[in-house]
């Protein structure tokens, strides 16, 4: 018809997120079954009270200079994706498909299960109270827990949030719960255990400590991963990153403050489940919702860790470095399902290991070096592209504290774990060969182009999912 008017609309990823689903996506992802069940990796390697809790101060400070630095980039480079996005816009599609390798195929899949497989545990802790729950019982209910959160997440962004908000509400009442108890004992005295007695002065063992630290604050920069769904990301963005990292490393420092007012150094390094002793000790009959709130903890982050992450799928693949249909778009609810659930599955197929930590020890050097280069995108943009726009420009001096940091924290352990270091490298490295015959090789044969150009049809109908494209409205 001649009247009739005809709009585009763009099918893409939408901003739903306000300031609020931000900071709860920050804290729900930094803060997981960690500083429940074993702060004792600090301790070990420090040796004193004192020292631990100063590990803890400075770990969360560097990760606050760390997301300050983030700031600037997400504001600057506004693509999902974060780290990945700064390196491949600085340094090229080699480097930035590294990092993509190994946080997509093995970093954020094995934490995922990990993090599920401690939820399943302790979801059926107050069950077998006198004995471990069967591992193949925790698998299963650990694939449940994943499959239910990927429908979550396939169906509405708002659905996922909302579930991140209400479990990173469910964390902080705990956490609030263990500081309340830890502030009425030393009310009453109970601080015999703060002293520098046993101090470890080895560098090595000072970097292992920040290394343990530095890994239960690990995920401040996922809300950058899924900037474009954020509502006005350069006032939301760094206020989410001050808000949410100030309140966890005040919650952390106060929550090992609390457990040291209850539990001896000797118990902590002793306990696999450090909350729950602390419990047992203090909250008689009710120390079995300790174990409840460390499930719904866990069940919050395994939520962030998949929410943000399919978003690094969805960001590869639209670079041309993952299958074409992580791409795509569900018509109707605008989430990026095929990614969500090709990082379910990876998760998934991990639950099927036996040594998952062993895994997630050999890429945690590379983990913290990748995040390195990505503030090192920083200083380099100022010097190769110093007209790009900056709504929030961060003091040079801030990049270059936090690299000269990240280098002594991945390079000093090098000489106490070399194994793992090694291991490490072997994965970092397996990603060239995946490069070049995937990535790099344009002039693939024409059956074989022809093959996947079907397969990628077949699950695009499977799906209902759509490109980044426009559609027509009557």
């Amino acid at each position: 018809m001649d009247s009739a008017k005809q709009e585009e609309e763009e099918i893409t990823l939408k901003p739903k997120m306000t300031l609020i689903n931000g900071i709860t996506v920050i804290v729900g992802s930094i803060i997981g079954s960690g500083i429940f069940v074993s702060p004792s990796g600090v301790l070990k390697n420090t040796g004193s009270v004192n020292v631990s809790l100063l590990v803890w101060t400075i770990s969360g400070i560097f990760s606050m200079v760390g997301a300050y630095c983030y700031a600037e980039l997400g504001t600057m480079i506004r693509k999902s994706g974060a780290d990945y996005a700064y390196i491949m816009d600085t340094f090229g599609p080699f480097l930035a498909f590294m990092r993509l390798w190994i946080e997509c195929m093995i970093v954020r899949p094995c934490s995922q299960a990990i993090v599920a497989l401690t939820f399943s545990q302790y979801v059926m802790k107050p069950i077998f109270v006198d004995c471990e729950p069967p591992d193949s019982a925790a698998r299963l209910l650990a694939v449940c827990c994943i499959c239910v959160l990927t429908f979550v997440n396939c169906y509405d962004v708002k659905w996922a949030t909302r579930v991140q908000d209400v479990f990173t509400y469910a964390k902080l009442l705990a956490l609030f719960i263990i500081i309340a108890a830890g502030i009425y004992q030393l009310c009453k005295g109970h601080s015999s255990h703060f002293s520098f007695d046993n101090t470890k002065t080895e560098v090595t063992s000072l970097a292992l400590s920040f290394y343990s630290g530095l890994f239960a604050y690990n995920g401040w920069n996922y809300l950058n991963f899924i900037i474009e769904e954020l509502k006005d990301p350069v006032r939301n963005l760094p206020l989410a990153i001050a808000i949410s990292c100030s309140l966890v490393t005040v919650v952390y420092v106060l929550t090992n403050v609390a457990f040291y007012t209850t539990l001896s150094p000797e118990e902590i390094l002793e306990s696999k489940a450090v909350a729950v002793a602390f419990a047992n000790k203090l909250f008689g009959p009710l120390a079995l919702s300790i174990p409840i709130f460390v499930a719904l903890s866990t069940f919050g982050a395994v939520n962030g860790i998949l929410l943000t992450s399919s978003r690094l799928f969805y960001a590869g693949a639209c670079n041309g470095q993952m299958p074409e249909i992580l791409t795509m778009i569900q018509s109707k609810k605008l989430t990026p399902a095929p990614s969500v659930l090709a990082m379910a599955l990876l998760s998934m197929l991990y639950l099927t290991v036996s040594d998952i930590d062993a895994l997630i020890n050999y890429v945690g050097f590379a983990t913290w070096l990748s995040i390195g280069v990505s503030v090192l995108c920083l200083p380099w943009l100022r010097w190769k592209c110093p007209d790009l726009e900056r709504p929030i420009k961060v003091h040079l001096f801030w990049p270059i504290v936090y690299i000269l940091a990240t280098i002594f924290v991945t390079v000093v352990p090098m000489a106490a774990s070399p194994y793992d270091t090694g291991m490490g490298v072997l994965m970092i490295l397996s990603s060239v060969p995946v490069y070049y015959s995937c990535v790099a090789w344009t002039s693939k044969p024409q059956w074989l182009q022809s093959g996947l150009c079907s397969a990628t049809i077949f699950l695009q109908k499977l799906l209902i999912v759509v490109g980044k494209s426009k559609k027509s409205t009557v």
